[in-house]
């Protein structure tokens, strides 16, 4: 990627910028903005970004880290002891049942795959992303047990879902390895990762609080050192085989406890916000490298057996496993939909299906296909209906005279203050 192809990029973060406002009226989303765009440029030729596999992972790694310590930081562990039944139906439960459904639905619609091979794309595509449905968990009118759900099931999925993904790689690659190892493997990435992210989270941010209260440091260096702990996290992870996803979450939760104190004046501590902003960008220029590299290469195995198989992975592969995982708690129908229906898949799914061509698997074109598809599917679905969907089910919520009744209403506790820019 050179100066020209670069310039264009940050002119076209300029020109989102300038009528972002308008947008957020619109049924269009920034991934929707930033997709479009990168095929658009790519077919006419005015960038080709010309980055390899290997560019692109890392700044998807990078963003997607950044994103999911900016959602976690924004949570209270007080809201989370009060909310943990939802979030942990969805994982224990929904995670298994949508790898399990979703290697039916790809068998079915592609039925030219091994089971190895329909279980890694149902691996691949389960992780949910909550930046693609930015509008479902920002609207207040949601409930907020609803809300606080999803951004706590995309923040883990995606680590929980990793062993399997590897799992299932490594034995549609013909590989033979003991059970004992993956077992093992699991327990280090999960483990590993949930004790990296809660050390550097929980020392940072006592650090950083204290260092603040003493006087010590400035604001700017402030902001540059949340963001600091975000990087950490993810890189720490990896060096010691750990999961760095699930460390950049746990991190943000316990940063969140530690270092998010509000000021002696009362006024809420903005720490996270430059982070939050920094992963904000780079998923512009993620969104934008996947719709101008990743996409057009995707587009060659374009077949109806793949959109069908899209289709089913987002709507029966995702909604039949949330009404199995939710059916005890007795919520409304239409909050089942709405969970069921808002589990858009993004950044984690184009990175574990990048792993699909690093390891030059033997059809790996027409297996990543599928999953690039199914994200671009994803990123114009949800994010038609992101906006209009959340404000209907808001006002259904509102309108229901049995509302205090309802398991959605059960409160979380005082939410984090809004942003600035807000």
């Amino acid at each position: 990627m050179g100066a020209r192809e670069i310039a264009l990029i940050a002119a076209i973060v300029l020109v989102y910028a300038l009528v972002s406002r308008v947008i957020d009226r619109m049924p269009l989303t920034m991934p929707m903005f930033f997709v479009g765009l990168g095929i658009a440029t790519e077919k006419l030729g005015v960038v080709d970004a010309a980055v390899s596999l290997e560019e692109v992972t890392i700044v998807s790694e990078v963003t997607l880290g950044l994103i999911l310590f900016g959602d976690a930081a924004r949570i209270r562990s007080s809201q989370l002891r009060h909310n943990w039944g939802l979030p942990i139906r969805l994982l224990v439960i929904g995670l298994p049942l949508s790898i399990a459904l979703g290697t039916i639905v790809a068998k079915i619609f592609l039925p030219g795959l091994s089971i190895a091979e329909a279980a890694l794309i149902a691996a691949i595509l389960a992780p949910t992303d909550a930046a693609l449905g930015q509008a479902v968990v920002e609207d207040e009118s949601v409930p907020a047990r609803v809300r606080q759900g999803l951004v706590v099931e995309s923040g883990l999925n995606d680590g929980l879902a990793l062993p399997a993904v590897l799992l299932f790689l490594a034995i549609a690659d013909g590989e033979t390895t003991e059970a004992g190892f993956w077992v093992r493997f699991a327990a280090e990435q999960v483990g590993g990762g949930l004790l990296v992210g809660l050390a550097v989270g929980a020392i940072g941010g006592w650090l950083l609080r204290e260092a603040r209260e003493r006087g010590m440091v400035e604001g700017i260096a402030a902001q540059l050192a949340v963001l600091s702990l975000a990087v950490m996290s993810l890189t720490c992870a990896i060096a010691v085989g750990a999961n760095g996803f699930i460390a950049t979450f746990v991190a943000g939760l316990a940063f969140g406890h530690t270092g998010l104190r509000a000021s002696a004046d009362g006024s809420p501590s903005r720490l996270d916000e430059y982070t939050e902003d920094t992963g904000q960008l780079l998923a512009m220029v993620a969104f934008f490298l996947f719709g101008n590299v990743l996409v057009p290469r995707a587009f060659d195995e374009l077949s109806i057996g793949v959109v069908l198989c899209a289709f089913g992975a987002l709507t029966v592969g995702r909604m039949v496993p949330v009404a199995v995982a939710m059916a005890d708690m007795r919520p409304a129908p239409a909050t089942v939909g709405f969970v069921g229906w808002f589990g858009p898949r993004g950044l984690a799914s184009i990175l574990f299906g990048l792993l699909i061509l690093e390891e030059d698997l033997t059809g790996a074109d027409a297996l990543f296909g599928v999953v690039a598809l199914t994200v671009l599917l994803s990123v114009v679905l949800h994010g038609a209906t992101a906006t209009m969907g959340a404000r209907r089910y808001g006002e259904w919520y509102r309108d229901r005279l049995d509302r205090d009744e309802m398991p959605e209403a059960v409160p979380v506790g005082a939410e984090h203050p809004a942003r600035w820019s807000r």
